[in-house]
Order: structure tokens, then sequence, then C-alpha cells
């Protein structure tokens, strides 16, 4: 049972060597039109709005702000990859961030403690949720679903619909409020999880078996790699990353609400969907992810600061989902008719190559 396909589209050296200059360029367009749109996009808001836009103050605004939404883009990236959904990130935030302040606020555990209770309560989630689906076999969106809402309700039931408020020591605040050279210290978390996930998924064997698994479970199957144990593994790698976020998150805020995290769950969804647009078009991948929510920050800024009304971003957000999911399946469908169906040896034989190829 899956929930999206994970195949790639990108070109490859040998077929780009048999295109004209005007050819290549048109054939890379697709896989550097994202960056290139954001490009776009901050040179047409930095001449529209001079004294706003390009200032350090906004740039600070904008890191700060999505670097969480990020981390949550990036941990939704992972089961994608391996052709799953995990919604869980949406209302997951939701219950971390609670739990991070009450061990702290109501238990009086260490900072440190907590963080790591939290992480590893997240990653237990992310256990339950590859066992539904693997084990189950439970479709991804409608497991995720559940948990998550169970979730959701376990945060309600435990702040009592209140607010939970307290003194939280000076060192867990830092892990948000932070900076590095004055750039805040959240979006080093963004780019250092970006930078491990991209060497796991592009240059190890694992991120290989995961691509395999996303695009034809059963070729993979038949090639020996144990696809139960990837899959879990991706929801419990999902769900740490999504504790983490969630303790960044309770040093932000200060404050835990359970009306608070639901509100990253599309914004996280749109950043994963059209990041398979771009790098590796029709393809899920980490580098896409994160320029799927740099487009998504800045072309919210731009709006907001031109003066946009208080539901532009979900009405922004919403509208680039639909869009990233209509390339997105334009991506699968072009790919169908581009390459002749096989047989199941043929798919096991390509599978096995791709695999082993570096």
């Amino acid at each position: 049972m899956q929930s999206i396909k994970s195949n790639a589209l990108e070109p490859t050296r040998a077929e780009l060597a048999t295109l004209t200059t005007g050819q290549t360029i048109l054939r890379l367009a697709p896989i550097y039109g994202l960056p290139l749109l954001t490009l776009f996009l901050i040179v047409l808001f930095s001449i529209l709005l001079p004294d706003t836009f390009p200032t350090w103050l906004n740039i600070r605004s904008i890191l700060a702000d999505k670097s969480i939404v990020a981390l949550l883009a990036l941990a939704a990236t992972l089961p994608m990859m391996a052709g799953r959904i995990d919604l869980t990130v949406g209302f997951g935030i939701v219950m971390w961030h609670i739990l991070a302040i009450s061990f702290q606020v109501t238990y009086n555990i260490p900072w440190p403690i907590a963080i790591l209770l939290v992480v590893l309560c997240a990653g237990f989630v992310g256990f339950i949720n590859g066992l539904l689906v693997e084990v189950a076999q439970v479709d991804a969106f409608v497991a995720t679903l559940g948990t998550g809402t169970i979730l959701y309700s376990l945060a309600l039931w435990h702040t009592g619909g209140r607010q939970v408020v307290g003194t939280m020591s000076k060192g867990f605040l830092a892990i948000n409020s932070a900076s590095i050279f004055a750039i805040p210290i959240p979006a080093f978390y963004v780019l250092g999880l970006a930078i491990i996930l991209w060497i796991i998924t592009e240059r190890l064997p694992i991120g290989r078996f995961i691509y395999a698994i996303g695009a034809n479970e059963k070729a993979a199957a038949l090639n020996g790699i144990p696809v139960r144990v990837y899959v879990i593994g991706v929801f419990v790698a999902s769900g740490v990353i999504c504790g983490l976020a969630g303790c960044v998150l309770a040093a932000k805020l200060r404050i835990g609400q359970a009306n608070v995290g639901l509100d990253f769950l599309l914004p996280a969804l749109v950043g994963a969907f059209l990041g398979s647009t771009t790098i590796k078009p029709g393809r899920v991948n980490v580098w896409g992810s994160v320029f799927g929510i740099l487009i998504l920050a800045v072309g919210i800024s731009g709006i907001q600061l031109f003066g946009g009304a208080f539901f532009v971003e979900p009405l922004f957000n919403g509208t680039t989902l639909v869009v990233a999911i209509a390339l997105a399946a334009f991506a699968q469908r072009r790919r169908a008719v581009v390459k002749p169906p096989r047989d199941a040896a043929s798919e096991s034989a390509n599978a096995a190559r791709a695999i082993q190829s570096p």
C-alpha cells in the first residue's frame, strides 16, 4: 500500500551528451526551475520593496520563522522517499512541544533529559506508525492520520485546554534564541540535518534502498532489500526529527498549548511535495524540500510586506500544494510514457542495477 510513488526523472550524462545547447537548457529547466524561481522572487521583491524586503531584519525573520517548518518538511520527506506519507509531523509537534515544556515545568526534569524523553516518545510513535503501515498493512495516510489525531487528543487531555506556562532554563531557551554569526541557530539545524540526510539518501546504500522501495516495492523485495525494516525505519526517523522540531518550537513559544502546531502541517507537506518537482524531478529529495520551503517563505514574506491580508498565507500554501501535486503527477505520467512497460524479471534486474550504482 503506497500513498506516493518515488521515481527519478533527472537526465543522465549520456542523454545530455546527445542534446544541443538549447535542448539541454530545456531539459535542465525542470531540475533547477524552483531554485531559479526562488532567486527571481528574491530579486523581484527586493526591487519592489527595497526598504523592507532585502533587509537583514527580514532575512533573520524568514530564517527564524520557517526553520521549524523546514525541519518538519525534512521529516515528511523520508517516508515519501519510501512511497509513504506521514501526517503525524503536523499533529505530533503539538504534543511534543507541550511535553518538552511540561517535563521541565511540571515534573522538574532537567532540559537535556526532557529533550531526550521527547525524542524517544516521538521515535516510538514513528515505530507504531511503521508497524501499522507495514505489519497491519494500513494505508499510510489513514494510519498516520489516526495516530496523529490520537496525539492531538492526548495533548488536549494533558493540558485540559489550558496553556502550560512556567520558568524554563536559559540553556533550553537558547536552542532557539541563540545565533551564530548573527544567523538564528534554527537555520543551522536545518542546514545540518539537510546535509546529513543528503549524504544518507544520495551517497550511501541505505538511501538507494529507500528509493528502490518507493519506486517499486516488489522489485526491491526480490532483490533482497528488507522492505519492512526500512519502511519502519523511515517512520522512526521522521518521528525523531519531529520530536526535535517540537523542542525547538517549545523554546521559541515558551508556552505549551494544543491549538499551536497544526498550522505547520500544510506548509511542511507543501514543501516536500513541491520539492519533488525540482533538483530530481519526479523524486522526493532533500534539497528539493529545502527549496520548497524557501520559496514558500520568500513568497509569503513578500506578499505580507505588500500588505497582504491575514488569509494570504494559508491561501498561498493551499494553492502551492495543489500546483505541486499536479506537477508531481505530471512527472509520474511522463515517466510512465517515456519508459515502456517491463515484466517482473526486467523490473527486478533494473532495480538491482539502480541499487548497485553510485
